[in-house]
C-alpha cells in the first residue's frame, strides 16, 4: 500500500470581508495525496483549488486570512508548525510551482542567483557546491545548456523554459511532495506535452507525490490516477481517473467532460454549464451547483448534500444518485 503523504481534513480558509465578516473560499475539505502519485485537483476558476494549495503551504496572509481544520504531512501537524519549522518543510519537504513562471521569477537576478539562493536556504552547500547542483537540476529537467541558462536573465527566457526552472528549483531540494498549480497554463502544446512528462517522469524516479491542480481535463486525463473535483469550496467528486471519465456521478462533473471537444466527433455546438460560479460573498443555500444544475430539486436549497459511496474508490457530493436525478427530471 502506498505511504501516504498529505493528509488533508475538513479543511476550511476564510478571508476577512471586514472587521466582523468573513467569507468562505474552502469549505471544510478532506483529501490525501499518496506517494508515487498524481492527484489532479480540477474546477473552473474561483472553485478554491489555489487557495487549497496556498492554505497547505501556510502562504496565506494572516491578517486577512483563517485557515482550520488539519493538515498533515507524513504525521506532523502542518498547521501547528512555528513560522520557521514552516519554512525548513517548505522546498525540503513540500515544494510548489506556482502559475506564470514569468511572474513568479526574479526578473532583476539570473536564474543561477536565484536557484542558489534557494539551494542555500534549505541545504548546508557552500556557493560552488550549490551552483553545481543547480546545473545538474537543470540538466535533470531536459535543459541542454545548463550554465548558458543559470546565467541568464528570465525575460532573455521562453516560457517553456522559465517553466522548467520553476521545477528545476521546486525540485533542487529533492521533495516528497510537488504541488504544482496549473503547471501548463499559457504553454504551446508542444511544450505542454514535454512539461508532462517531466512531471510524470519526476514521479517515477523519485517516488514523489503530486498534486496537480488544473482546470484543464485532457492534462488530467494524460497525467493523473486520481482526481478530485472542486465547486464552489467544495468537493464534489472524487474518483480514480478512469473512473470519473467512463462514470462521472456528480452534475458538475458530467457537464466538465460533456463540455470537452472530442476529435472525429463533429458536433454544432458544444454543450456547455450555464451561469457561473456563485460569488463567495454571496453564496446560495444548500447546494452550491443548485441554481446551475437542471436536476436541481427543492430538497437541493435546504443544505450541503452528504457524500455517498458512488463505487470502489468513487465518493460524490449529491442528494440523489444518477438513476433518481433522471427519473426526477423525466418528471418534471
Amino acid at each position: 500500500m502506498a505511504k501516504t503523504l498529505l493528509e488533508v481534513k475538513n479543511l476550511k480558509t476564510e478571508f476577512r470581508r471586514d472587521k466582523k465578516s468573513w467569507i468562505t473560499a474552502v469549505n471544510g475539505i478532506s483529501f490525501t495525496v499518496n506517494a508515487g502519485e498524481i492527484v489532479g485537483l480540477v474546477g473552473e476558476s474561483g472553485c478554491g483549488k489555489s487557495v487549497t494549495s496556498l492554505s497547505v503551504m501556510r502562504l496565506l496572509d494572516k491578517d486577512s486570512s483563517r485557515v482550520t481544520g488539519e493538515v498533515s504531512f507524513e504525521g506532523t501537524d502542518v498547521l501547528g508548525l512555528s513560522e520557521g519549522e514552516m519554512q525548513s518543510v517548505r522546498g525540503n519537504d513540500i515544494s510548489m510551482i506556482f502559475q506564470e513562471p514569468m511572474n513568479s521569477l526574479n526578473p532583476i537576478m539570473r536564474i543561477g542567483d536565484q536557484l542558489v539562493e534557494a539551494i542555500r536556504l534549505h541545504s548546508d552547500m557552500d556557493e560552488r557546491q550549490a551552483h553545481e547542483h543547480a546545473a545538474e537540476t537543470l540538466k535533470s529537467v531536459g535543459i541542454p545548456e545548463p550554465e548558458m541558462t543559470l546565467a541568464s536573465y528570465p525575460h532573455e527566457l521562453s516560457g517553456g523554459m522559465c517553466q522548467r526552472i520553476m521545477i528545476a528549483m521546486a525540485m533542487s531540494c529533492e521533495p516528497k511532495l510537488l504541488i504544482a498549480d496549473e503547471p501548463t497554463t499559457a504553454l504551446d502544446v508542444t511544450i505542454q506535452a514535454q512539461i508532462l512528462a517531466l512531471m510524470e517522469q519526476i514521479r517515477d524516479q523519485r517516488n514523489t507525490g503530486i498534486l496537480m491542480i488544473t482546470h484543464d481535463l485532457g492534462v488530467v486525463a494524460e497525467t493523473c490516477s486520481r482526481v478530485i473535483v472542486m465547486y464552489a469550496g467544495n468537493i464534489v467528486e472524487e474518483a480514480p481517473v478512469e473512473e470519473l471519465f467512463a462514470n462521472p456521478q456528480h452534475p458538475y462533473t458530467q457537464g466538465l467532460i460533456a463540455s470537452v471537444p472530442r476529435l472525429g466527433k463533429r458536433v454544432r455546438r458544444l454543450p456547455s454549464i450555464s451561469g457561473s460560479v456563485p460569488d463567495l460573498a454571496a453564496m446560495p443555500k444548500g447546494c452550491r451547483f443548485a441554481p446551475r444544475c437542471k436536476y436541481a430539486q427543492p430538497q437541493c436549497w435546504e443544505g450541503l448534500p452528504p457524500t455517498h459511496e458512488a463505487g470502489p474508490n468513487h465518493r460524490c457530493a449529491c442528494l440523489f444518485r444518477m438513476s433518481e436525478r433522471k427519473e426526477a427530471l423525466a418528471h418534471d
